[in-house]
């Protein structure tokens, strides 16, 4: 367990949004993080956060008083905002071009980025990272520094919501050699940013599409598994991985019903035993935000289920159920994740917190 002698100062862009609010939620009280700006587009600019976000507080838990006060900062005056912290948290919601830009120009003020964006995701030396699984692509960063021009600016990036119920099961199960995998995700709508006040065209409602999303994971996962190789992350060959992704009426929580065959069989027993065992690097260091068990199996035919299971591990865990033999794949199972903590917020910050124990993010 590392002990911190005194809390790094956090920024965090895109502060008034539904992932900007779940960073502010999960960092109240964080023992190593403590937020001191929180930066918008210039609309929120000048207001305290409390006004800036008015009725648009979209968490079941209150908004911490730490930050109702805080005067929000113009996320486009970017030497104002990074002299005042640490590191940022990025959720920004702009066009990708615009979020490259900015994201790099926080990373030029020698400030480290730690983004839930998806616009860097495909940046060669820009490391994408589940802590549990890829932590030594952070290697990556100085070749990117090069690149920069920076001693310790840097940005890095957590991959998209959809991919965190299945790929770390993959994971735990990578001996076995999967081949090819079929995965369907039944997506909460919290992933659009919404509520059902909202969006009320979603009540009792499926939209069989979520644009851009299928793309994303069957692909990303294999970025999680590629190599650095001479300063770049090489994508790995396979598994083949096709999707569909299916925006379902749930508040919180992407379910993923997946379908895998396997070069080496295993049985049902060392499948189960693979994941329940399976840890990483947060595990070994006690990260703050890390989950004790990060794969749960469930027994019982009718788990994993929204409504008993989300917030598994405070949200950082994923469970994995109904895990049986199939007739055209060699198993499948339904896997489980809370998609806007370790989906987004929670799992960026457990990548700050890697980046932490590692050396990357240090006070200025």
């Amino acid at each position: 367990m590392i002990i911190m002698e005194k809390k790094l100062r956090v920024g965090i862009l895109g502060a008034t949004g539904m992932v900007g609010q779940r960073f502010i939620a999960l960092l109240e009280n964080h023992p190593w993080y403590e937020v001191v700006t929180v930066a918008a587009s210039p609309r929120s600019a000048g207001k305290t956060y409390e006004e800036a976000v008015g009725g648009r507080w979209k968490m079941s838990t209150p908004m911490p008083e730490g930050v109702k006060k805080l005067v929000v900062a113009n996320v486009n005056e970017v030497e104002k905002v990074a002299s005042s912290v640490d590191f940022v948290f990025s959720a920004v919601d702009m066009t990708k071009d615009e979020i490259k830009a900015i994201e790099d120009a926080y990373a030029k003020t020698e400030t480290p980025v730690v983004s839930n964006n998806s616009a860097h995701r495909w940046t060669k030396d820009v490391p994408m990272v589940v802590p549990e699984i890829n932590p030594e692509h952070f290697e990556v960063i100085e070749a990117q520094k090069k690149r920069l021009g920076t001693t310790r600016g840097f940005v890095a990036v957590k991959p998209n919501c959809s991919i965190q119920s299945y790929a770390p099961v993959l994971t735990a199960w990578k001996e076995f050699e999967p081949t090819e995998v079929v995965a369907t995700t039944y997506q909460a709508i919290s992933g659009a940013g919404k509520t059902f006040k909202d969006w009320p065209e979603m009540v009792e409602n499926i939209i069989p599409f979520i644009g851009g999303e299928e793309e994303k994971s069957e692909q990303e996962p294999l970025r999680i598994w590629g190599k650095v190789v001479d300063g770049e992350i090489v994508k790995a060959e396979g598994p083949v991985i096709t999707t569909q992704c299916i925006r379902v009426p749930v508040l919180n929580g992407h379910t993923a019903a997946v379908f895998v065959k396997f070069a080496k069989k295993p049985t049902k027993e060392q499948l189960i035993e693979k994941l329940v065992n399976f840890k990483g690097l947060p595990q070994e260091l006690e990260l703050p935000s890390a989950p004790k068990q990060f794969i749960q199996y469930l027994e019982e035919d009718n788990r994993p289920q929204v409504n008993l299971d989300v917030d598994y591990e405070n949200g950082m865990g994923v469970s994995v159920g109904r895990l049986r033999e199939d007739k055209v794949y060699d198993f499948k199972f339904v896997g489980l994740s809370h998609n806007t903590v370790r989906g987004a917020a929670g799992g960026a910050i457990l990548c700050a917190e890697t980046l932490t124990a590692k050396g990357y993010i240090q006070a200025k």
